[in-house]
């Protein structure tokens, strides 16, 4: 973040320094030194050369005033960097350095290089994530609530089944990932158009040593202009986002002053107001959510582009990119903090669904009738009853015990709990989704 005092509420220290401009020069010198190393090793520059170069890049200090005056020149900085590299590398070694290659096929597998380190991090804070939510949902099986559907009491839920259904979309998103890191994971090395033409008839034969070397895979053919595979990560980033901000909302709301059914420990504080306890990560959770989502629009115009290199849609990956791994970052670092945090408050929970007198269980109520009477006449009449306790709030089934003489038990109905239908065999199922997820990919 440009302003240092956003920096951990908005921003996130771990992904920004993995996706930094020092770490990306890094990874350059790396991918640089790793070709002349593949290169050396398959023949195509002598071997002296090769560990020369190797020895010489991984050792190599650029100077960041100089590569950014180049780079506003050039619109990259490879250029440059490979120019202050081959004045470094040892005579008559320094000819070597980045043979065959171009620019782009030395930022691009830096980038991937770089995106991956992201990817893992996001990864590990997921994980931490979704164990939390496990523990939420298996211990609240029983912890009646009101589901709310267009800010509205509904019907019973329970807290557990709430943070089961938070915790699904995480782990599709979790089980998601190693195939979009599968498909991250590849070397680029295209030569100057495409075609590999400088590499010499050993081209193959570099391309995959170099990315056995970097722990990368390789691709049928370059990937210059075909940007999908990073058009899938930030779409895997945006959507993982997205599903945070829902669950912070609802975390948000429930723990309003009226709703009252969450509480987040040490929420954030008002400067004249000693009452307020802001749910400031739950917001700023929802905040970075939003961004991803703007970002991850203007991201897929890089699929738009031009012939066999385009500096526009290039530029565009560099400008979105790394914020929006850095705002889903900090969504994942922020709800790891807000869970950890949150009391679940039990008894208001019990106390809103009681404050409803009974309307809760207008629909069990419903299709209890519907067994003596058909379905239209028993809604009608449950209709009819509601009316009368939101009048003169007499609890909906006393309401439906005097006006209606069907053979009905009505005590069980007057039990919320009884009416949370398959929600701990949902939860049963989603719990078990969670012990199978995939905890550690092979790159």
């Amino acid at each position: 973040m440009s302003s240092s005092y956003l920096s951990r509420l908005l921003g996130d220290p771990e992904i920004e320094a993995t996706l930094s401009g020092e770490a990306m020069l890094r990874a350059m010198l790396e991918v640089e030194a790793a070709l002349a190393e593949a290169q050396g090793e398959i023949g195509d520059v002598p071997g002296d050369a090769a560990a020369a170069i190797a020895k010489t890049t991984r050792g190599f200090r650029a100077d960041p005033d100089d590569l950014a005056a180049a780079t506003e020149r050039d619109g990259v900085p490879v250029p440059a960097l490979v120019a202050r590299l081959r004045e470094a590398v040892p005579e008559p070694h320094g000819q070597y350095v980045h043979w065959g290659a171009t620019s782009q096929d030395i930022l691009d597998t830096a980038t991937v290089l770089t995106l991956d380190g992201a990817l893992t991090i996001c990864a590990e804070r997921l994980d931490r994530i979704i164990d939390l939510l496990a523990g939420f949902a298996d211990a609240h099986r029983q912890t009646v609530m009101a589901a709310r559907t267009r800010g509205q009491q509904a019907t019973p839920t329970s807290f557990g089944l709430k943070s089961a259904t938070w915790m699904l979309p995480l782990l599709r998103w979790r089980e998601r990932l190693p195939r979009v890191r599968a498909e991250v994971r590849v070397v680029s090395l295209g030569g100057a158009s495409g075609t590999q033409a400088a590499l010499g008839e050993n081209a193959r034969a570099v391309e995959i040593a170099l990315a056995r070397r970097l722990g990368l895979a390789v691709s049928p053919l370059p990937w210059h202009t075909t940007r999908d595979n990073l058009i899938e990560a930030s779409g895997w980033l945006a959507g993982l986002a997205g599903s945070l901000g829902k669950m912070a909302g609802d975390i948000a709301e429930l723990a309003s002053s009226e709703i009252g059914e969450l509480r987040i420990a040490g929420a954030g504080g008002s400067s004249t107001m000693p009452n307020k306890q802001n749910p400031n990560r739950a917001e700023a959770i929802v905040a970075l959510a939003q961004q991803a989502s703007d970002l991850i629009g203007p991201l897929h115009r890089s699929a738009l582009h031009q012939q066999e290199r385009g500096g526009v849609a290039w530029f565009t990956e560099w400008l979105i990119l790394p914020p929006l791994a850095v705002a889903t970052g900090a969504a994942l670092r922020h709800s790891a903090a807000l869970l950890d945090s949150l009391e679940v408050q039990t008894e208001r929970m019990r106390a809103n669904v009681e404050v409803s007198d009974g309307l809760l269980l207008a629909e069990a109520a419903s299709f209890a009738l519907a067994a003596h009477m058909p379905r239209s006449e028993a809604q009608t009449l449950v209709k009819e009853a509601c009316a009368e306790t939101l009048k003169d709030g007499t609890n909906l089934i006393d309401v439906l015990a005097a006006r209606c003489d069907a053979p009905i038990d009505w005590a069980p109905l007057r039990d919320p709990a009884a009416q949370l239908g398959e929600a701990n065999a949902m939860i049963d199922r989603a719990l078990a989704a969670a012990r199978k997820r995939p905890l550690e990919e092979t790159p």
